[in-house]
């Protein structure tokens, strides 16, 4: 049963011939472009993501990474201003933690990216640098054992269905590049999928080490940084020892993905591998506040990250005042909008506790704050009642929160 569902997603991945061809035409023609404006600039052309890698899955709108590897001696700070000079007006500029370039040609998004052409990974001076290494170690892989380029396309379309795919700030899920190691590390998506519904994280952290740069754990342990040991999945990028590349990948994320994997193997469907409608998800209730909010911020990881940060603050501000029995947040990008989902109920009123009276400025502060405070056991105390109805709620957090709003980025937040 699961190797028909897996053997059928894998038609419903497969780009069509007609696709393929169109990529390949504006890929040649893109480098063909970029070589010609690169002229007697010392730097080399390549292709990477999943063109390289023949792992490309079916989607609306095509993307292709090209990197412009550029000779060391240019510096890191140049090459991206350098790259946007000689491309001219063709492209449009798109600021990240090195700006990269963009452009479409018959519905196909080509990301142009400058990186340095270093010797070492050590010698990265951002972690596009090590974008001609990976490129040629999942490469390798591949040419070792070609069934890993379906394996990979299923993980890659089970993740994004799961929203876990992506190293964004807003996602906090699986890097394309991290998936591709697991997959080459465990030889499948089912035995990935299979250890992940196995790792338990009370016991401890998954650790893959392939190219073995550590003795054994308690070595790596030691050795890595405390930050690179962030996360529920420890993956030593085997071109460079001292970098974790699922360190993207948090918890609450980790826990959604390794559900999905448990539903999957126990009744195996394609609906695994279908992209979840978060306000389908909400259909079942009767009462689903709906926020939808926009940024003046680039679209992308950065608006994305900016609308996640200010769902968290409205999230923080609502359980104030309600008991939320579910929430929910998605970013569309090609809209530049995220929409907020609450599912709320009156909050019980409640009795809190204030300063004690030795903090003298503390307590006057809180008299003023709650007309109807009293003093127990040597501590203020008030009792709160929560009566507002969402409209009421929403209407003063607008109001009250004005500047917080403007100091995130915020220019629309609507109730719908």
């Amino acid at each position: 049963m699961i190797n028909k569902v897996l053997k059928e997603q894998l038609e419903l991945i497969r780009p069509s011939e007609e696709d393929i061809n169109k990529i390949n035409k504006v890929s040649q023609d893109s480098i063909k472009f970029i070589k010609d404006s690169l002229k007697k600039i010392k730097a080399e052309v390549f292709i990477g993501g999943s063109l390289a890698k023949s792992t490309l899955v079916k989607k609306d709108i095509y993307d292709i990474d090209i990197f412009v590897r550029f000779d060391n001696s240019y510096g890191d700070e140049k090459i991206s201003q350098l790259l946007g000079r000689v491309l001219g007006k063709q492209v449009k500029k798109i600021h990240g933690s090195r700006d990269y370039y963009q452009l479409k040609d018959k519905g196909i998004l080509v990301e142009i990216i400058p990186v340095l052409k270093i010797k070492k990974p050590e010698d990265a001076k951002n972690v596009t640098d090590l974008s001609y290494f990976h490129v040629n170690y999942v490469i390798n892989k591949i040419k070792k054992n070609k069934k890993l380029v379906n394996e990979i396309m299923l993980a890659k379309s089970f993740a994004h269905a799961q929203y876990c795919y992506g190293a964004e700030s807003y996602i906090h899920g699986f890097s394309g590049y991290a998936l591709e190691l697991l997959v080459c590390y465990y030889g499948s998506f089912l035995k990935f999928i299979k250890e992940i519904v196995n790792l338990n994280l009370k016991k401890g952290k998954m650790i893959v080490d392939d190219a073995k740069f550590y003795k054994n754990k308690d070595e790596l342990l030691i050795n890595l940084n405390t930050s690179k040991r962030q996360g529920p999945i420890i993956l030593i990028d085997p071109t460079f020892r001292e970098r974790n590349a699922s360190s993207s990948l948090n918890e609450d994320t980790f826990y959604k993905f390794q559900n999905a994997c448990k539903g999957f193997l126990k009744k195996p469907s394609l609906k695994f591998f279908e992209k979840i409608n978060i306000e389908n998800e909400f259909k079942k209730f009767k009462d689903v506040k709906k926020i939808v909010v926009k940024t003046n911020k680039q679209a992308g990881d950065i608006a994305g990250t900016k609308s996640k940060k200010f769902f968290d603050f409205m999230t923080y501000k609502l359980r104030r005042e309600f008991v939320i029995i579910k929430d929910g947040f998605d970013y569309n990008e090609n809209e530049n909008i995220a929409s907020f989902y609450f599912v709320l109920e009156k909050k019980k009123d409640e009795v809190i506790k204030g300063p004690p009276i030795t903090a003298v400025t503390n307590l006057n502060n809180f008299k003023k704050a709650h007309s109807k405070a009293f003093i127990k056991k040597n501590y203020a105390y008030t009792k709160i009642t929560h009566k507002l109805s969402f409209d009421e709620w929403f209407k003063k957090f607008k109001e009250h929160e004005k500047s917080v709003i403007k100091s995130m980025n915020v220019v629309k937040v609507e109730k719908v």
